[in-house]
């Protein structure tokens, strides 16, 4: 097909669309049935033609009869005249004997086909005098065999052919098109729900993202309104998250960066390199709170618009926690905390997203190493047990942990703790970010008092899945590390 009668079909509407795909069919299937209709009318109409053609030839040979040793017509011309009288058709006859000599007859034998008396057959067609005519051959049997030919023309036949044409056509015709209007009224009607959803959202402006109202008048046009719904939503979660992120990284990274420029100016207008030096150890130190402000931002961003897009697959949590936890040990010993590890001697495997989960071990031992290494033995330990088709991660720490009220708070953006606070370090991302990884994830991030009271447990849920061999595409993906696990935590 073309290209350019290919856009044009594209382009029709779809009212006509559906028009012309429930029509055509139709169209074609009452061709078909009429088609069918009018063989089988005509065919029985035949039959009862021919019936009549072969009965008149009963009549006449009936009236063959032998005398004086010779075959002849006991009818007279006015009885043959009534026997084969007919208003609309031209009837003629003739009988023949076996030698083919005409006993009697009032048409031109000479110009019937050889076949009337040579095949066999009873009926046959031809042209006599220009006339079509339908031939009825019957063949007496005696002691001396003769042959009734009685010849009619088709003009009847041809008469009732086209009257069943009109009284058959006509009428269907005219209910295919009263069927038409109707489709295109009722076409018309179901779509008009989709014209109003059509203009609705050409009158929305750009900012307007609320949710679509209005009778769907069909179901159809229901789950595409739901769908368009689900989509302005989807939008804008992406542009408040889009806000957010331009918001706080305007509002968090002003202070930093005025402090970096303010201690590059001090040094700058200093000359003693010792203070210069000093200088730019603070810069770095800045620097270094603003990058990984900057990081967290991003992270936070990427888990507000990840919401419909995570894929979870089965995962082995045990070797992903492993390498989480040995990345830690440096950290640890330098801190001086005993960092262990507890669950990792059998396979556990989860429904989960590497890229997530690492995100989450890896802010909830930062945040244990940062603010929760006191005690003595200052310890922080990192289980996984199974329970009842969940995997529980656990990270407890021995600091001073948090009360009932604060734990309820710290989960929420900009959220700090009174160890945070005292030490100026963080700005309240990191719980933050663990909290909505473990959301995507389908579990919940929960924070609870130590054992004995004393420090912090953070705990999450993973769904269980057998630990059926992985595929190819679950084995890469624990092993491959993730953007989370270079977000610092808070």
């Amino acid at each position: 097909m073309p290209e350019a009668p290919r856009r044009a079909a594209a382009k029709r509407s779809l009212r006509s669309r559906l028009l012309v795909r429930v029509l055509l069919p139709l169209a074609a299937t009452w061709s078909i049935g009429s088609a069918v209709a009018f063989s089988l009318s005509w065919a029985l109409a035949g039959r009862a033609f021919d019936r009549l053609l072969l009965d008149d030839a009963y009549v006449i040979a009936a009236s063959v009869v032998e005398r004086d040793g010779t075959l002849q017509l006991a009818l007279t011309q006015h009885e043959v005249g009534t026997i084969l009288f007919d208003r609309e058709d031209k009837e003629s006859f003739a009988v023949v004997d076996a030698a083919g000599h005409v006993i009697a007859s009032n048409l031109d034998f000479a110009a019937l086909p050889a076949a009337v008396l040579a095949d066999g057959k009873v009926f046959h067609e031809a042209i006599v005098e220009g006339d079509r005519v339908r031939i009825a051959t019957l063949r007496g049997q005696g002691t001396r065999p003769f042959a009734v030919v009685v010849a009619q023309t088709t003009h009847a036949r041809t008469t009732l052919l086209l009257g069943l044409l009109a009284r058959s056509l006509l009428p269907q015709v005219a209910l295919l098109l009263l069927l038409g209007w109707v489709l295109w009224r009722q076409i018309r009607r179901e779509l008009t729900p989709l014209g109003e959803l059509q203009r609705a959202l050409e009158r929305r402006h750009s900012s307007d993202l609320d949710p679509i109202t209005g009778e769907p008048g069909s179901s159809d046009v229901e789950k595409l309104r739901d769908a368009v719904n689900a989509l302005l939503a989807r939008v804008g979660l992406g542009v408040q998250a889009q806000r957010e992120f331009a918001g706080n990284v305007a509002h968090d990274l002003r202070t930093p960066l005025a402090g970096i420029r303010a201690l590059a100016e001090y040094g700058l207008a200093q000359t003693d390199p010792l203070l210069w030096r000093r200088q730019l150890e603070r810069i770095v130190e800045s620097e270094s709170r603003a990058s990984r402000l900057v990081d967290q931002l991003l992270a936070l961003a990427l888990a507000d618009e990840a919401r419909d897009s995570v894929k979870l697959a089965p995962l082995r949590v045990d070797e992903l926690v492993r390498d989480v936890v040995v990345a830690f040990v440096g950290r640890a010993d330098a801190a001086g905390v005993d960092l262990e590890a507890e669950g990792l001697d059998a396979p556990v495997v989860a429904m989960a997203s590497p890229t997530l989960l690492e995100g989450i071990l890896t802010n909830l031992i930062d945040n244990a190493l940062r603010y929760g290494s006191g005690g003595t033995p200052a310890t922080l330990q990192v289980a996984v047990e199974r329970r009842a088709g969940r995997v529980r991660i656990s990270v407890t720490d021995t600091g001073p942990g948090l009360d009932p009220q604060q734990r309820e708070r710290i989960v929420e953006r900009w959220a700090q703790g009174s160890a945070g606070v005292q030490l100026g370090a963080g700005v309240g991302l990191g719980l933050a970010i663990a909290s909505r990884y473990a959301a995507l994830m389908n579990g919940t991030l929960t924070l609870d008092a130590g054992p004995h009271g004393r420090g912090l447990c953070a705990t999450f849920d993973l769904v269980e899945v057998a630990a059926a061999p992985l595929t190819e595409a679950s084995a890469a993906a624990t092993s491959t590390t993730g953007h989370a696990a270079a977000m610092p935590a808070d």
